[in-house]
């Protein structure tokens, strides 16, 4: 989805953290810049992981760029946010942990059920019109028809659905497992959640199975390895990851895309 907000709550500037920025030589800035990253963060969409495209870590020179700062702005304020525990940079890629204080992550899953929803109850009263020739009562959003299944049918439904999904997950958490030499869990609330949403949206197995080889082959053994993982693979960003398989020279993933946002960033 684009994702048009964040979470910021009215006492931020009780804080002990944001008192003691204040404190410091360009507050103003390094608070402004605080603010530039939750939004950059926000409209990635990315767990609140910083790559450019799902493969490339800002740098300090490019956020400089992006918030319209000097770089050495920018350095001071990351320094600021690593020592406060704002930030955390592994490897080179700079992350904001316990992102979801920023950003309800459950909220947006929610929506995309109901959009879901949405589309299938329209997609059952086109096919009920179709098949009768004639208009059903419409109340709301919901359908209402003398061919309804009674409630005993829609719970037996329910059931084979959740089993469905049941063994998917367990057969994806496998192959990934198999695939890393990790021992994930299929009924983990979170990995269930993420993986749930995407057989939702229309995704098969296979799909994320191909997700798994993509992201292995380009991450496993580079300091992304460490996002190999339900949370990451299966997230918002799934679709992409699908999708991205031109590999250049030490597992780099290449794309015309990144050429051209190279091109209008320096």
């Amino acid at each position: 989805m684009d994702i048009k907000w964040i979470k910021i709550t009215t006492d931020i500037f009780d804080d002990e953290k944001i008192l003691l920025i204040e404190s410091l030589p360009e507050a103003d800035a390094i608070i402004v810049i605080w603010f530039k990253l939750l939004c950059l963060a926000g409209k990635q969409n990315n767990s609140g992981v910083f790559l450019m495209n799902d493969r490339f870590a800002y740098t300090d020179k490019m956020l400089a760029t992006i918030f319209r700062r000097k770089e050495s702005t920018v350095q001071l304020a990351l320094q600021t946010f690593e020592q406060f525990g704002m930030v955390e940079i592994v490897d080179g890629v700079i992350t904001i942990p316990n992102w979801e204080k920023h950003q309800n992550i459950d909220g947006m899953e929610k929506i995309r059920e109901q959009n879901r929803l949405r589309v299938a109850r329209h997609r059952e009263k086109q096919k009920l019109l179709l098949a009768s020739g004639k208009e059903c009562n419409v109340t709301g959003n919901e359908t209402v028809t003398s061919g309804n299944a009674p409630d005993k049918d829609k719970d037996k439904d329910k059931i084979k659905n959740n089993n469905i999904l049941s063994d998917s997950a367990d057969e994806i958490v496998r192959y990934l497992n198999e695939k890393l030499g990790t021992r994930y869990r299929s009924n983990s609330k979170d990995t269930k959640k993420h993986i749930n949403a995407r057989l939702n949206e229309g995704f098969t197995v296979e799909d994320f199975k191909q997700v798994i080889d993509n992201k292995v082959s380009e991450w496993k053994g580079t300091k992304m390895e460490e996002y190999l993982r339900p949370m990451t693979l299966f997230g918002t960003k799934f679709e992409s990851y699908l999708n991205s398989r031109t590999v250049g020279a030490n597992g780099v993933v290449l794309s015309e895309e990144w050429d051209k946002e190279l091109d209008e960033i320096f």
